[in-house]
């Protein structure tokens, strides 16, 4: 591969990643799979001489596990106190409306959302402010869950990679 070609390559796959990681804790973003993607396409540029198969394959399954904990996180959450349909997909709308006014949205949107939601259903305020704070707690524990499991799956690569 001509020299040229590799360092945009090589640069493709470090957006990816630094992408990848802005989105275990941005809502719209496919967080862990685009780091999963960057670093494939680092270990491609490679030829697999320092990332193989196994190291590649580990890091699948730590993707599909990342995807797992973020929804069943989201989900536990909301559950746990009884959250309504409508909160939940609130919880979801708000999370994405909330990444247009910075970070005191991606904060505060999914709790607006899950409160709006649960109001929309007809329930409590009472009800709905438990079900916000259980939404957004079970949003950021995923998101740091996610975040945690990239972080690794960079260390992993690195490891093989430098080895």
């Amino acid at each position: 591969m001509q020299g040229w070609l590799s360092a945009v390559l090589w640069l493709g796959g470090i957006v990816l990643v630094l992408v990848g990681l802005a989105g275990t804790v941005l809502p719209a973003l496919p967080g862990v799979p685009l780091v999963l993607i960057g670093l494939w396409l680092v270990a491609w540029i490679d030829g697999y001489v320092h990332v193989g198969a196994w190291t590649l394959g580990v890091l699948t399954l730590m993707t599909l596990l990342a995807m797992t904990v973020d929804w069943v996180a989201s989900a536990l959450g909301a559950q746990r106190v009884g959250a309504s349909p409508q909160a939940l997909w609130g919880a979801v709308v708000g999370s994405i409306v909330g990444l247009f006014f910075g970070l005191p949205g991606i904060l505060l949107g999914p709790f607006i959302g899950a409160v709006a939601g649960e109001l929309s259903a007809r329930r409590g305020v009472h009800q709905a402010t438990r079900v916000g704070v259980a939404t957004w707690v079970g949003l950021l524990l995923g998101s740091l869950t996610k975040l945690v499991l990239a972080l690794m799956m960079i260390g992993i690569f690195a490891f093989a990679y430098l080895l």
